[in-house]
């Protein structure tokens, strides 16, 4: 892999990963372009504990723009995009309408591939494995700004999940605290550890699963995949080393070489989950979904008792139905799930390649 660092025209930093070693990366960015103007704030919701991010400069966000001006594609003559170079493996660029910045944190894009016209799951393994080392650099690279508590790598794909920008990309948030999904998370390990006398609930949940098997979807030598017991959405999937470890740093070289192939597999079968195709063998729609990296805050208590893990799902319940969040998930933040997780695991399982 190759890194190379420059700046956009207003000055934030872009970063181009290579495949080749050779790749070169000079381009300016020849936009007449105002500094980035932001006014994002944090603020404490004193009764639920959690922290809300208030960005009103979002409101003037790019919004489905058409594809021959996306803003995520190499830039060609006549057409200037956020990336000044005409082609890139993984480009990544501080975000220009972020929800978080300054002292509020750090929004970042990444821009999995060149090809507007495919996603993630079509790339090939040495692709995904680059965006991994994407992922794992960035990660150790944001760790190490002021203030900074998490990082979260995710991707939203499909316009039913809000996705304004068509082009295959993700984004990775540097937060300024941790998160209520995550604190949840290490209460839950903490009253496990306290009530086994040193057990760890990650790896419980894991062998479990393992154990137990109705729910695994795919399971590699490194990773395993599987719908969870009590999974909140339709079609749920939660990826795992077999080796804990706390964050995309700490993954060996075996668990990155295996990673590609796995969690291609467990995205291909999201797309056959529905059955949409025009009958010729073409998928005629993607499922809509958000892939969300799990790693330990930078200074929990016990920070290695943390498992890593990617947690993929849509809202997608079945074929031209959405599973809407309506009053007892938005109001009281109770689930209620239509597909039995059991049922999801065995479609999983159904779809696989060939």
């Amino acid at each position: 892999m190759k890194k190379t660092t420059t700046r956009l025209a207003d000055g934030r930093e872009l970063i181009y990963y290579d495949l080749r070693d050779d790749a070169v990366h000079g381009e300016p960015d020849p936009r007449p372009l105002d500094p980035v103007a932001t006014a994002a704030e944090i603020r404490h919701d004193r009764l639920l504990g959690d922290r809300v991010a208030i960005a009103s400069h979002r409101q003037a966000r790019t919004y489905h723009p058409p594809a021959d001006e996306c803003p995520l594609c190499p830039s060609r003559e006549g057409r200037r995009s956020e990336i000044p170079a005409p082609d890139y493996d993984v480009a990544v660029f501080e975000n220009r309408f972020p929800s978080l910045a300054g002292d509020h944190g750090r929004c970042e894009v990444v821009c999995f591939t060149p090809d507007h016209d495919a996603s993630f799951a079509d790339l090939t393994d040495a692709q995904a494995a680059l965006v991994l080392a994407a992922w794992t650099d960035r990660t150790a690279e944001l760790s190490q700004l002021p203030g900074v508590e998490q990082v979260f790598c995710f991707e939203n794909r499909g316009a039913e999940i809000g996705v304004t920008l068509g082009h295959p990309h993700g984004q990775i948030y540097a937060y300024p605290f941790v998160t209520p999904r995550t604190a949840r998370m290490l209460d839950s390990l903490a009253e496990h550890r306290a009530a086994t006398g040193g057990g760890n609930l990650f790896d419980e949940v894991v062998e479990e699963e393992l154990a137990d098997g109705r729910r695994v979807v795919l399971e590699g030598e490194h990773w395993v995949a599987f719908v969870p017991y009590a999974a909140h959405w339709p079609y749920e999937v939660h990826l795992y080393p077999k080796r804990r470890v706390p964050d995309l740093l700490a993954l060996d070289e075996a668990a990155r070489t295996e990673f590609p192939q796995v969690y291609l597999e467990v995205l291909r079968r999201f797309d056959r989950i529905f059955d949409e195709g025009d009958g010729q063998g073409e998928r005629t729609a993607r499922t809509p979904y958000i892939a969300a990296w799990h790693q330990a805050p930078l200074r929990a208590e016990h920070r290695g008792d943390f498992a890593l893990h990617l947690e993929l799902f849509t809202i997608r319940r079945t074929s031209g139905k959405l599973k809407f969040l309506a009053g007892s998930e938005s109001g009281m933040n109770v689930f209620i799930n239509d597909v039995p997780p059991e049922a999801a695991a065995e479609r999983l399982r159904e779809v696989a390649s060939k």
